[in-house]
Order: C-alpha cells, then structure tokens, then sequence
C-alpha cells in the first residue's frame, strides 16, 4: 500500500513520466518595456506572474542595465511586481523580464476564514440602482453562486445587454471592463470576486494580448470563472499575470510606455519538469530522492535497481515454476553481465568459461587439494581464462568477445565448484540442469531487466519495488506444488485420480 500510494502520489500528482523519454511543454514568457525618458529620476514598476495551482514560475531574469531592481508583493491582492528605479534617465530606455513556466499543479493555501476584502468599481447613484436591478433579476433565475455567475458573465456578453447593464457598461465596453462591473455587481450581492489578467500561453506569439476572467471566492479557494461561458473553470492555458484593475506597469519620470508580451512553446524532458514541480509542491520528497544524488551515483542506482527485479523474476521461477539454477545470485549477476555482452555473445562467453574451467577443476580434484586453496586455485584459473579469451577474440576480430572481463569472476568460480560438485554428487544430468536453469533465468531476466521501460520505472518510481517485497513475501509462504512438479508427479496423478 505504501508503495502503490507513494506511486501514484509521483505519477499523477507530480505528473513523473511514466514512459521514458516522455517530453513535456514548457513556455518561455517574456515582457519587453520601452519608454522614453525626461532626464530626471526614473521609477518603473511591472506586475510579475506568480506560481498558482496550475502552472509554476522558474529560471526568471531580469535585463536592465544601469537600473536599481526590487520585487515586491502588494498587501491587496498579493501581486508581485518589480520595480526598477535610476537617479537620472534619459532617451529611449529598454527593460526585458524573462521566465519560464512549467505546469505546477500545486497544492493552493487555504484561504482566510473570513471574506477578503476586494476593490470593485463604487455605484453611486443611477448606476447602483442599475447594479441593485441586475443582481436581483440574476437571484431570481439562478439557483447557487456558480448559476448565478454564469448568468451574469452571459448577460455582460450579449451584443445587446438590456438597459441596466448597458448603462453600466457604456459603448463598446472591453473585456476587461466587462470583468469590472460583473466584480462590481457581485459585490453589491456580498460576493466577493475579483478581477484576473494574464494571457494565454499559446505555441508562439510576439504581441500576446491581456485578456480577463473574474475569480470568486467560496469560503476556501479562488474559484475562476471562464469570460466566455461563464462556467466554474477556465482553459488549462490561462496564465494569471496579476490580479485587480490596475495596470500592467506605472512608470514616473517617462514618456511613451510601452510594454508588449511575448510567449513561445519550447519542450524538455517531462522528468526535468516533473522534478522542477517537486521542488515546488512537495520539497522534502525531492530532497531525500534519488534525483538529489550525484549523476555518477544515480547511474550507479539505475543498475542496482534493476538487481531486486531480477532476484523477483529468480523466486518465481524457483518457487513457482520449480526450474533450478545454481545458488540465487549467480543469475541475475550473470544478467546483468549480458547487458554488457549481450544476449548470445553472453551465453557463448559464459559456457565456455564454465565448461574450460570444470574441465580444470576436475583435473585438479586429483591434488586433494583442501577447500580454500581449490576455491583460490580456481579463482587463478578463471581469472587466466578470461584473459586468454579476451586475447583471443580481440586477435580473431571479435571485438564483443573483449567484454568476457565484465562477468563477475567470484560468481564463475563459485558456479565451477559448485557444479563439480553437483556433477560427482547427484550425477551430470542434474548438473547440467542446474546449469541451463541458471542461463535460462539469467536470460530471461537480462531481457526484462534490459526494457527500458522497466529501468525507468524502477528508477523514477523506485517505491514499486516495495510491491515486489510484498510479492516476495507472499511467494515466501507458498509450500504448494511447483508447475514443474505437476508433469514429475503426472503418473502418480493418473493412479489416483
């Protein structure tokens, strides 16, 4: 249960690729301002985006040469902004904000208890009796808050509104202004709502335009409302910007402002996304991760990982299917030494070393040699055979024959004496069952360990292997017939049916 919690905390919380080399959308936003200075103190000021529940704000720069810069957060709606300021400017002055922005899905803050207070546009007079007229028109065809603001945001979009609302929204009324009077209107009916900016983060676009939404408040969280439809949502490529009805930048001290937004779709590694969006959410977790490691670690652990999943695949074959092989580490090693050779340069490889080498032990049984200095003697042996190998293969143009050295000579040696062993023992034909056993699991388990599906998934998401402890543990238990015994026992079966 830890495991599977864990797993689909990071799959589908965190959003950790499931597949490998899975590549994630990433946007790169950036606001360019100009204006012309007056050859006095200059003081600009620029609303900056912040990380929400849907998107998350990292590797921001600032370019501004000669300008003193601070970033600040406004104790109304909480916005960033910065500020940039110069004892004295003058000409045409340039200033570049920069970020990136990835898909966050964080966790929001729970909101006060109490109502905030929001700034909305004050009726006075003609107007708020037109605003009392609206809200009480909406009361009646609506049934809760969310009916009630889609009925206003429909109301405010029509070509011809009525009376009430064309008196407050004047000629040709921007979406903005539309966002202000549909805030102002739900306050007079004690809902508190707000005014959203931002933009849309679209495949590519040098002019982006501003464009609006109304956020109201449920007691909890700000819930956004679509501009168009009015519904209790809003499209997954709306980046909020700041939030009230003051400008996007205020500058003193300058002439012709101009600020224009910019936005373009870029893509990276959906896991160096999904790390950056731990950092973010859940910082603990990333930092007793693996990925907090050094990359000559990680590499390492991509390897060992891969172990637990072989010794899985060793237990099912063992215990369940009842083939047997020599010892239980002696095939997932030689496995992962066939990852390296490969599959049949590996077999080949290995089965002439074990074979040159019984064939050596069994001269060397003549000695009655005590254990240790045998074990130590075969050791010698391998360890010259593997060279001789290497030599000989590099000499005959078969280079994948040099990658003999990667097998792990202490389990060759230990297979050499333990088959010798099993041979003058129990007879050849259960030593050389023993043995394809053995290269028929370390087979098999080079090909599953060798996906590279599994090798991410047990990387990425190494919590997985606690459901490989889990099956373990239960095939621990088993004491029931294994598959193979059911045809050894097929004629006793038959006689008692």
């Amino acid at each position: 249960m830890a495991g599977l919690v864990l797993f689909f905390y990071k799959a589908f919380v965190l959003n950790f690729p499931l597949i490998p080399e899975a590549r994630s959308h990433v946007w790169n936003v950036e606001a360019s301002v100009s204006f012309v200075a007056r050859n006095e103190p200059v003081k600009m000021s620029l609303h900056l985006p912040d990380n929400s529940r849907w998107f998350a704000i990292v590797d921001e720069n600032f370019v501004s040469r000669g300008y003193g810069l601070a970033t600040i957060r406004t104790k109304q709606y909480g916005n960033r902004k910065a500020a940039w300021s110069k004892r004295k400017a003058r000409g045409y002055q340039s200033l570049f904000y920069r970020c990136v922005v990835r898909r966050g899905y964080l966790t929001e803050p729970a909101g006060p208890s109490s109502p905030p207070d929001v700034e909305y546009p004050q009726f006075e007079g003609a107007p708020l009796a037109a605003a009392e007229s609206v809200i009480a028109e909406i009361q009646e065809q609506s049934a809760d808050v969310d009916t009630l603001v889609a009925e206003l945001i429909n109301r405010l979009n029509k070509s011809q509104p009525g009376g009430n609302l064309a008196l407050l929204l004047g000629k040709e009324p921007t979406l903005l202004k539309k966002m202000e009077i549909g805030a102002g209107v739900l306050a007079h009916a004690s809902i508190p709502a707000r005014v959203v900016q931002g933009i849309r983060l679209e495949r590519q676009n040098r002019n982006a335009p501003l464009i609006q939404w109304l956020e109201v408040y449920d007691g909890k969280l700000w819930k956004p409302y679509d501009p168009v439809t009015g519904r209790p949502d809003i499209p997954d490529d709306y980046l909020a910007w700041w939030r009230g009805r003051a400008p996007v930048g205020q500058l003193n001290g300058g002439d012709r402002l101009k600020i224009q937004l910019a936005v373009g779709i870029n893509q990276e590694a959906a896991i160096t996304a999904a790390i950056e969006r731990g950092e973010f959410a859940n910082p603990l977790l990333m930092t007793f991760s693996l990925f907090s490691l050094p990359i000559r670690t990680q590499a390492v652990y991509r390897v060992l990982l891969l172990v637990p999943v072989g010794a899985f695949l060793l237990v099912v074959f063992r215990n369940v299917i009842g083939v047997k092989t020599f010892g239980t580490f002696m095939p997932i090693l030689i496995a992962l030494a066939f990852r390296e050779t490969r599959l049949i340069w590996g077999i080949a490889l290995f089965s002439s070393l074990v074979g040159l080498g019984l064939a050596i032990r069994f001269q060397l049984e003549r000695l009655k040699l005590l254990l240790v200095p045998r074990l130590a003697s075969v050791l010698i042996v391998v360890v010259l055979l593997m060279a001789a190998l290497s030599i000989l293969t590099h000499k005959l143009g078969l280079e994948r024959g040099v990658s003999v050295a990667l097998f792990p000579m202490v389990i060759l040696t230990m297979t050499i004496e333990r088959m010798s062993i099993v041979w003058e023992e129990q007879g050849r034909s259960e030593a050389l069952q023993q043995a394809l056993g053995s290269l028929l699991v370390a087979a098999l388990a080079y090909l599953i360990m060798t996906v590279s599906y599994v090798e991410h998934l047990v990387f990425v998401f190494p919590e997985l292997l606690f459901l490989l402890l889990a099956g373990t543990l239960l095939m621990g238990r088993y004491t029931g017939y294994r598959l193979l015994e059911l045809f050894r026992f097929k004629a006793l079966i038959k006689q008692n049916p």
